[in-house]
């Protein structure tokens, strides 16, 4: 397949003939010999690929030059949808290749028509927008080919509505469901197993992997070749998948369908109402015992609380006694039987988030204004991943443009358990000595210091002005992100967009369009945005981002880390800080016309000896220390 891969990246090859200015570059064809041979020869290659070395179309062709069946699983849904729709038509057109393709995503992003039949005829509260909503998409359901909620561009994704027409594997009645062969979800999984090529998102990969989904299982036996892109996120998101929760939200809507059952198939029996109703009430008190901010923190603390066992205790009770009412109605009702298995799972994991003897496992909660969630994650998933990566002979491909930590991947493929792997780092193409330039500013405060607000703001300004906006402001905090989004508009003429105003893809499309806008954001806006050309030449980033030190997944690997011997500051926060500040400078120079000023607000990376990791692990840009010098390179790329 080496000469196959060659001759289509070549000059004159399929794909500089097919798609418009394509030239292939040294490190993108480096990459792709190496996919084709892990393809080849069954095993794991981990790959870091610099921005701009062209990585997507580096493991497409040889995915489909291959012929053998392949799932492509990336970060998020909008990357999803980037590379089905944009990437992977131009490889298969230049290639000519026959394969199928499909694109699956969670069983969350398909409409359920047994669901929306149930709260379009019995709206669960009066509430002006959710029933326009269900309206509009009553409507739509009957236009609809795919079911896909994206489609849906009319209605704002975090609608009151979604949750009533789509279903969980929780309330899923599978094959009962009375609409069971017009499902959308069970039309998708029926395409992508037909496929040759299946593009998915990590978490749908890793709730298949975990068993916590049905109908995915019976599509990865068949694959040969799995690609992670995006893979660096996979770490914490496996870790979520292998662990357990229980969310106050799923309890609430047991409650409610239960009612909704009572009120059309079983309307003899006010008993389970009243005992349901008990469990609903019961629940909200127990959230009453937590601050009313959303927060999250440590869960063997919080139980420890005076009032919260009692109040979780009563939940318990209440729960055990609407198992054995619904017990006696069993066999009467699809529904009250459906909701009868997830109370069952529910009572089991509620014991094991209560057992605090447990090792091995961080134990934590988050709140919303509402609802409680509370989490178990394994502190690490390497056993449990290494097992499933050694099952089959298959092909494993794991690449990002941060895996690295100080030019190794140690800290990765210990984290994964990818101990046997192949690793290939591969330099950015791009001129970073020419086209960017690195400034720390000096005589700046430590980053907890009172008068920083103030000093980001001076500094901010400064540089907004010579480059006329264009610039992203990158936070690694909510409260620094409001406190200056509160001042920053006062003090200079250029649009300020603030991420959580709107949606995100929303706020790209108005910071492109306005051409001298200035972009506050903090986590999702580090990674996944693609910004070319002059639009985006200036990227500020508060301070170097490691991890809050009360997070509790953190601090529990932390104490681990002690326990087993090695310095947790070493093995667990400097790793994970280097990968995320990776991430936030890769915004700036997305192509070789590019150029522009990276401006990191903290003295930490020039005074503390680990300073120099975070600075071996970027990009080679000119460096400085003047605020001065980085205000005369955007003027004179501005001129």
């Amino acid at each position: 397949m080496r000469k196959q891969v060659a001759s289509a990246f070549a000059p004159g090859g399929a794909l500089s003939a097919h798609i418009a200015g394509f030239n292939a570059r040294e490190a993108q064809v480096k990459m792709a010999q190496a996919v084709a041979d892990v393809i080849e020869t069954p095993g794991a290659l981990v790959v870091e690929a610099g921005t701009g070395t062209g990585k997507t179309y580096a493991y497409l062709v040889p995915a489909l030059l291959s012929g053998k069946k392949v799932v492509l699983s990336t970060g998020t849904k909008n990357l999803q949808e980037q590379l089905y729709f944009r990437d992977l038509p131009k490889v298969v057109k230049a290639l000519a290749s026959p394969l199928q393709l499909a694109l699956l995503k969670g069983r969350s992003n398909y409409l359920c028509l047994f669901r929306l039949e149930q709260h379009y005829n019995h709206v669960p509260m009066q509430d002006d927008q959710l029933i326009q909503d269900l309206s509009l998409i009553k409507k739509w359901s009957a236009e609809t080919q795919s079911g896909d909620i994206g489609e849906l561009s009319y209605i704002s994704e975090d609608s009151k509505a979604l949750p009533y027409v789509t279903s969980t594997t929780d309330n899923c009645l599978g094959k009962d469901c009375p609409v069971y062969e017009d499902c959308h979800l069970l039309k998708a999984r029926k395409k992508a197993q037909a496929a040759d090529l299946v593009v998915v998102n990590h978490h749908l990969f890793f709730a298949d992997l975990a068993l916590k989904d049905t109908g995915f299982g019976e599509l990865l036996p068949q694959m040969d070749v799995i690609i992670f892109d995006e893979a660096h996120q996979l770490p914490d998101i496996a870790s979520d998948y292998f662990g357990e929760n229980i969310s106050s939200r799923i309890l609430l809507e047991l409650c409610r369908d239960i009612d909704v059952a009572c009120k059309t198939e079983l309307r003899d029996h006010p008993q389970l109402v009243k005992t349901a109703d008990k469990v609903a009430q019961l629940i909200k008190d127990w959230r009453l015992q937590f601050a009313p901010e959303p927060a999250r923190g440590n869960w063997r603390e919080q139980y420890q609380k005076p009032g919260m066992q009692q109040a979780l205790n009563r939940v318990v009770e209440a729960i055990d006694m609407l198992y054995l009412v619904m017990k006696s109605s069993l066999g009467r009702s699809d529904l009250v039987d459906n909701a009868f298995e997830r109370l069952a799972l529910a009572k089991a994991r509620l014991q094991k988030l209560t057992d605090m003897q447990q090792t091995g496992v961080s134990l934590w909660f988050e709140t919303s204004r509402l609802h409680v969630n509370l989490h178990l994650t394994p502190l690490s998933i390497a056993d449990k991943f290494s097992a499933i990566v050694a099952e089959h002979e298959r092909s494993w491909v794991f690449t990002s443009a941060t895996l690295s930590v100080n030019n190794g991947f140690s800290h990765y493929t210990a984290q994964m358990g990818l101990n046997s792997a192949t690793t290939l780092l591969l330099e950015s193409p791009f001129n970073y000595a020419e086209q960017a330039l690195l400034c720390v500013p000096r005589y700046l405060s430590e980053p907890h210091e009172q008068g920083m607000a103030k000093q980001l703001l001076q500094i901010a300004v400064r540089l907004i002005e010579a480059n006329n906006g264009r610039c992203f402001f990158l936070f690694t905090s909510h409260r620094m992100l409001q406190l200056v989004a509160q001042q920053l508009p006062d003090l200079v003429r250029q649009p300020v967009l603030v991420q959580g105003s709107t949606g995100k893809r929303l706020l790209l499309e108005q910071f492109v369009k306005l051409d001298n806008a200035v972009l506050l954001g903090t986590g999702s806006f580090w990674e996944g945005v693609d910004v070319r050309g002059d639009t985006l030449s200036c990227v500020i980033i508060d301070k170097l981002p490691f991890a809050s030190p009360d997070e509790p997944l953190l601090q529990a690997r932390s104490e681990d880390c002690v326990m087993r011997g090695q310095d947790p500051f070493a093995e667990v926060q400097l790793p994970q800080a280097v990968i995320t500040l990776k991430q936030g400078v890769g915004r700036l120079i997305r192509d070789v016309t590019d150029r522009g000023v990276m401006v990191i607000c903290d003295n930490r990376l020039v005074t503390k000896p680990y300073g120099e990791v975070f600075l071996t692990s970027l990009p080679p840009m000119r460096r400085t220390r003047s605020l001065d010098v980085a205000v005369k390179f955007l003027v004179d790329i501005n001129l």
